[in-house]
């Protein structure tokens, strides 16, 4: 970017600043409190069912990306498996995908209802007052429009990143559990593991039971401890759906900014849906803090992961192809053997 048009840019945003009237952050007379009901993000439908409406929009939207991609084969560069082992190797036909997909988004939308229902009703009013208490007690040197930034944004930033920890650490024991106990993993996990080869509109192919507590409460836990409001909420559930769609694409691709901005990708969940890589590679959807911690990465890509921003398409089909040389190899020794 040149210097004229960060100037330019900096100049917008000052200009935009000066436009507000932020007086009343210094005065020494508090501006008056005037609650009133919050009109709604869009006319028409309230911020709290846009909450629910919008994850689930986004993931059959996304996914149906996807499903053109495979269908008119437009990236196959970059599919992590060749198309003809989702057939061969799934355990559950696209239709049965898809309903059980389905089911668990009713599951979602209804335990999301019951939430909405007891939340209160979005007010607003009171702003200006917040931000000038804020002004009182920060130092002067800190510019109003510095303060008006972070009340309007910087927080609504931290909660959602909280949010994040929260959904990660959640799913992370979770899952971890139901693979570490083999009653769980059979009656309920197993189920997600039918997909060897995973696709986008699969990425919530789980049983009903476990998608509730894995998925729906896991998130609604974290909207309720960082108490973010219907927006908030609209925000982290539709990014954490396509983040877990993108999650089980299939494609490593080199345009896709989930997979650039967050190490836990789609490579990087399909080591776990491999039977070499199913007891590594817990984490999910967004970082690999807990995998690291608990030393539970896939062992093999830890030294390619300190060398490189990210496990690529190239390098993994390169790591199965060895693989499958080796097992090849091995099975005609054994052969030669015992014939």
């Amino acid at each position: 970017m040149s210097n004229s048009t960060s100037t330019a840019i900096l100049l917008g945003y000052t200009n935009s600043f000066k436009m507000l009237n932020m007086s009343y952050m210094d005065s020494r007379v508090p501006p008056t409190v005037s609650i009133k009901s919050k009109k709604p993000l869009f006319s028409g439908i309230t911020d709290g069912t846009l909450s629910l409406l919008a994850p689930v929009a986004a993931y059959w939207l996304f996914s149906g990306l996807f499903h053109l991609i495979d269908t008119f084969k437009l990236a196959e560069k970059y599919r992590i498996h060749p198309s003809k082992e989702v057939e061969s190797r799934n355990k559950v036909s696209r239709l049965g995908v898809l309903v059980q997909v389905l089911i668990q988004h009713v599951i979602q939308t209804v335990t999301g209802l019951v939430m909405v229902y007891f939340d209160p009703e979005p007010v607003t009013g009171f702003e200006n007052y917040q931000l000038w208490s804020w002004r009182q007690a920060l130092p002067k040197w800190i510019p109003n429009y510095v303060i008006y930034l972070g009340y309007q944004y910087g927080i609504s930033l931290l909660k959602l990143l909280i949010g994040f920890f929260i959904i990660d650490s959640w799913q992370f024991w979770l899952h971890y559990t139901m693979h570490m106990n083999k009653t769980l993993y059979k009656k309920f996990h197993a189920h997600h593991h039918r997909l060897y080869v995973p696709y986008a509109y699969g990425a919530l192919y789980n049983n009903p039971m476990e998608g509730f507590f894995l998925d729906t409460l896991g998130s609604g836990i974290a909207a309720m401890v960082t108490r973010l409001t219907h927006v908030e909420q609209t925000i982290l559930y539709t990014f954490a759906t396509m983040k877990t769609v993108d999650d089980h694409c299939g494609y490593a691709l080199p345009w896709d900014p989930f997979q650039w901005l967050f190490p836990n990708n789609a490579v990087y969940h399909d080591i776990h849906h491999q039977s070499f890589g199913i007891k590594s590679n817990f984490s999910q959807p967004f970082f690999t803090l807990w995998d690291t911690i608990c030393n539970t990465k896939f062992p093999q890509f830890k030294e390619y992961e300190k060398k490189q921003r990210r496990v690529t398409v190239d390098r993994y089909k390169r790591f199965l192809s060895e693989r499958e040389f080796d097992r090849q190899k091995k099975l005609k020794l054994l052969s030669k053997k015992m014939s």
